[in-house]
C-alpha cells in the first residue's frame, strides 16, 4: 500500500510547499540527497524516516513531494501541543513585533519571569514552593549536566547511581549515565564512579521475577547496596532515574518501586534527580511522572516540552542544594526569550485544559488498541508505557523463551514494522533492547478518531511487516 496522499490540513499546495526559500523545485530525493552530502554520519532519523518535512500543523506534517503522515515521533515528544499550535504561534508572534530582546544570556526580562511563574504553578506546591531553578545550555543533557554538578557541589560526594535501560542524553557525564553500552563502547573517559541498578522491567525482569516481587526485589537491591560497607560504590553524590524509561524502551516504574527508591535516597541523604525531560508536562497523565507516586524529588532536569517546541532546559531543585558559586554553570543560550515565550504559552495551555488528563485518555485508548493487535500477532511480546508514551515490543516467536516466558527481542521486526508504518502515513521511532520497541509519542492534543486512525495504521502495519518475514 502506497503512503497516504491526502491534502494537507492547511491547505498547502505543489506551488506554495517550499515557496520564498530558494528550493521551489525541491523533492523528497533531492533533499535527501543533499543531506546525506553535506551532513555527518552521525544523522540518525533519516536513515529510517527517509523524507523532508516542509509543513507541519497538529498531528500531521508533509513532506516535500505533498505526502501527509501523522506524527507520533513529535520530535522526541517536544512538541506537546503539536506542530505550530496558534497559542504558541502566536505568542512567538507577539514577542518578535514588539521588539523584546531575543538573546539574554541570564539578564532577567519580563518574559522569563513570567515563564518562570507558569513553570513553578504547573509544579506540585510542595516541591515549588522552596525551589530554585537553573537556565541551561537549550538541550536537555545540560540540564543533566548542571544536576550532576549541583549535587556533587552540595554533597561533596562524586559517586553517581543511574539505572540500566536509562538515556539522559549524549554529552559527557549524560552519556555516562546511559544504559546503552554500544554507545559508549566508542568513546574513552566517560564520567567515572557510575554505577548502574537494576530497573524494574517485567517483559525482561532483572533477577527473573516479574511483578511486585520483581519490583520490591529491585528496591531491595539498591538498599542493601547502599547500606554494605563491601559493595564498593562510595557515598553517592545523586540518584539519577527516568519514571518511564523512553529511548530504554517505554518502559513504566512501578509506583510502589518509585516510593521505595525516594524512602531509600531519602533516608541516606541521596538527592534523587528525577529525568523529566521526555515525560514532563502530561505526557505520562499527569503533569509530570513523579507524581503518580507521589513522591517529591530533589531535583528535576526539564526540557522538550517546556520550550513549546524552541531550544530550553532547566533544572529545578530544592533551595537546599543551592550551595555552587556564580559562574558554576552557564551558558550562551540560557536566556532563549522566545523559547521562554512559546514555552509558558505550552505550559499554560497544557494546564488549563486538563491536557494531562486528555494524554491519559487518550493513552488507554491507543493502549487497548495496541494490545489488540498484541492478540493477534505472537511477534508482539510486550505492549506497555504511560499515558502518551507507550512502546510495543517485538519478539521472534519461534525462539526459545527464557525463565520467565519472554522470548528474544527482535529489532529486525521492529524495522520493517517502522517502514511499514512511514509507507502507510505514520511516522514513529524504535527504542529499546535490540531497537526492538516501536515507541508512540503523539502530541498531547491527538484526538480518539486520530488514535483510531493511527491504530488501524499500525495495525495493518504489523500484518504487513510479519507477512513479510514469513514468506
Amino acid at each position: 500500500m502506497q503512503r497516504r496522499r491526502t491534502k494537507s490540513s492547511n491547505g498547502s499546495s505543489e506551488a506554495d510547499r517550499t515557496a520564498g526559500n530558494g528550493y521551489e523545485d525541491a523533492t523528497n530525493g533531492r533533499l535527501l540527497g543533499q543531506q546525506a552530502a553535506r551532513e555527518s554520519n552521525a544523522r540518525t532519523y533519516p536513515r529510517s524516516l527517509p523524507f523532508a518535512i516542509d509543513r507541519a500543523r497538529g498531528v500531521e506534517i508533509e513532506d516535500a513531494d505533498g505526502n501527509v503522515y501523522y506524527d507520533c515521533l513529535a520530535g522526541a515528544g517536544t512538541l506537546a501541543l503539536g506542530h505550530n499550535h496558534p497559542a504558541v504561534t502566536a505568542e512567538m508572534e507577539r514577542l518578535l513585533a514588539a521588539d523584546r530582546p531575543l538573546h539574554t544570556l541570564d539578564i532577567t526580562t519580563p518574559e522569563k519571569e513570567a515563564f518562570v511563574d507558569a513553570l513553578f504553578d504547573s509544579l506540585p506546591a510542595e516541591f515549588a514552593d522552596s525551589a530554585k531553578v537553573q537556565f541551561c545550555s537549550p538541550a536537555g543533557t545540560d540540564a543533566v549536566e548542571a544536576a550532576l554538578k549541583l549535587a556533587k557541589t552540595a554533597t561533596g560526594n562524586r559517586s553517581v547511581l543511574a539505572f540500566q535501560g536509562g538515556y539522559h542524553g549524549m554529552t559527557n557525564g549524560a552519556l555516562s549515565l546511559m544504559g546503552d553500552t554500544e554507545a559508549k563502547e566508542p568513546i574513552p573517559g566517560l564520567m567515572p564512579d557510575v554505577h548502574h541498578l537494576p530497573y524494574p522491567y517485567d517483559y525482561r525482569p532483572p533477577f527473573g521475577i516479574d511483578g511486585e516481587a520483581g519490583h520490591r526485589a529491585a528496591s531491595r537491591y539498591v538498599e542493601r547496596l547502599l547500606d554494605d560497607p563491601e559493595s564498593g560504590v562510595v557515598d553517592p553524590a545523586a540518584m539519577v532515574v527516568e519514571l518511564v524509561q523512553g529511548e530504554g524502551g517505554a518502559i513504566p516504574a512501578p509506583d510502589e518501586w518509585t516510593r521505595e527508591i525516594r524512602r531509600i535516597t531519602r533516608e541516606r541523604d541521596v538527592p534523587l534527580v528525577v529525568d523529566e525531560i521526555q515525560t514532563g508536562l502530561g505526557r505520562t497523565g499527569e503533569l509530570y511522572a513523579f507524581e503518580h507516586a507521589g513522591i517529591v524529588p530533589d531535583a528535576v532536569t526539564l526540557s522538550k516540552a517546556i520550550g513549546g517546541g524552541l531550544p530550553l532546559s532547566v533544572v529545578v531543585y530544592r533551595e537546599e542544594l543551592d550551595e555552587w558559586e556564580p559562574g558554576a554553570h552557564a551558558g550562551t543560550f540560557r536566556g532563549n526569550q522566545l523559547a521562554m515565550a512559546a514555552g509558558r504559552a505550552t505550559i499554560e495551555y497544557v494546564v488549563e485544559n486538563d491536557l494531562d488528563e486528555h494524554a491519559a485518555a487518550m493513552g488507554e485508548r491507543l493502549r487497548g488498541r495496541l494490545e489488540r493487535t498484541a492478540e493477534s500477532f505472537d511477534a508482539v511480546g510486550d505492549v506497555r508505557g504511560r499515558g502518551l508514551m507507550l512502546g510495543v515490543e517485538f519478539v521472534d516467536p519461534d525462539a526459545e523463551p527464557d525463565a520467565v516466558d519472554a522470548q528474544p527481542a527482535d529489532g529486525d521486526l521492529a524495522d520493517a514494522v517502522q517502514s511499514a508504518c512511514f509507507d502507510r502515513g505514520l511516522v514513529i521511532e524504535t527504542g529499546g533492547r535490540h531497537g526492538a520497541t516501536a515507541r508512540f509519542l503523539p502530541p498531547l492534543v491527538v484526538t480518539a478518531e486520530q488514535v483510531d486512525e493511527i491504530a488501524d495504521i499500525f495495525d495493518e502495519a504489523v500484518e504487513a511487516a510479519v507477512s513479510e518475514v514469513d514468506a
